[in-house]
């Protein structure tokens, strides 16, 4: 894409209240994690806490790595439309926003990846130096959420969710979905708590709100860490990285620069030691049909893109030879009285 233009941007009407809504999401579950630091001090955490945080984080967790992300931003595998409808409620109780603004916001990302337009690069505009990098950290991690001059226009980046039915649905219900993950935390607390008010509190605080804080910073560190700190295995146009400690927590995700080499494909880790929980999802959906069309990256593809392998010159093909023309003679009707070597004769001398 040669440049940003006004249709790329996506118009806010209630921007103050987005505002405001946004430092909420933010701010309370950041409180609560020294809420929840005292009541694991004062031995208030219990096992079925652990459970209900993991269940949870992984249920919305998958729900932005392989339904949002994969399925929905990148068209990484084909689906049915109950699946479809599960993945767009499942990432959407992750409280990242609306899934079309979500795809919105992805797919300009990588449209102007660290360039002028990229709604959350660390390298733009951030200044140079220590100081420079750490505002663009900040930017890219959290600072961006509360900024809407770069948002992705749903109409340009997402028209084929527009149009669906069962995302639009989904859309117009995010805080239906978003207040019910949060009290799902609360009912699994208490279900599996034993029945137990106080474990149903400790669960909506710890499958509820934790598990928000937690999920929420690590996607933030995919969009600022795995653009600044990491390897870079592949040749790329923009400052992406794998970076290995977040991994497992990301689901699979933290193999950025493997991702922004081969967007579609289904799996990020594309070696056999990098972890992908999310490729390990969709292939066990793929083995019992319920995904298809995966897209793969060939071996041979991979290792062209490989930085610092020096691409291979095509040899341009050697000219035909020239065919010599042979001269035209042109036959001279003899004249009466006009010997050869006469005057109307053309032979060469």
């Amino acid at each position: 894409m040669d440049g940003l233009s006004p249709e790329d941007i996506q118009p806010v009407e209630h921007e103050t209240r987005d505002r405001i809504i946004t430092g909420l999401v933010t701010l309370i579950p950041f409180l609560a994690l020294f809420l929840a630091a005292y009541l694991a001090w004062n031995s208030w955490l219990y096992w079925s806490d652990l459970v209900v945080f993991l269940i949870l984080y992984t249920f919305s967790g998958y729900g932005i790595t392989v339904g949002f992300h994969r399925l929905f931003t990148h068209r990484s595998f084909k689906t049915g439309p109950k699946t479809r409808r599960l993945f767009a409620i499942m990432g959407s109780t992750a409280i990242e926003g609306p899934i079309i603004s979500w795809v919105a916001d992805h797919r300009k990302h990588h449209a102007f990846s660290d360039k002028f337009g990229d709604p959350h690069s660390p390298h733009v505009d951030h200044g140079v130096g220590w100081k420079g990098a750490f505002r663009g950290l900040v930017h890219a991690h959290v600072g961006w959420i509360f900024l809407h001059d770069q948002r992705g226009s749903h109409e340009r980046y997402a028209p084929d969710l527009v149009a669906d039915p069962i995302v639009s649905k989904v859309h117009s219900q995010f805080i239906l979905w978003a207040v019910g993950g949060i009290l799902s935390g609360a009912v699994l607390g208490f279900l599996i708590g034993g029945l137990s008010w106080q474990a149903a509190l400790t669960g909506l605080l710890w499958g509820g709100i934790i598990r928000l804080f937690v999920l929420h910073h690590v996607t933030f560190s995919i969009n600022s860490l795995c653009h600044f700190f990491g390897k870079q295995p592949y040749e790329t146009d923009d400052h992406s990285r794998n970076f290995a400690p977040l991994a497992v927590f990301s689901f699979g995700e933290a193999w950025h620069n493997n991702h922004h080499a081969f967007p579609t494909s289904a799996a990020h880790g594309l070696k056999p030691w990098q972890v992908d929980p999310s490729a390990a999802l969709i292939w066990g959906m793929e083995k019992t049909g319920l995904a298809w069309d995966v897209v793969r990256v060939p071996p041979e593809r991979r290792v062209r893109k490989e930085k610092g392998r020096e691409q291979p010159q095509e040899t341009p093909p050697a000219p035909a030879p020239r065919r010599r023309r042979r001269a035209r003679l042109t036959p001279v009707r003899a004249r009466a009285g006009a010997a050869c070597g006469g005057p109307a004769c053309r032979c060469p001398a």
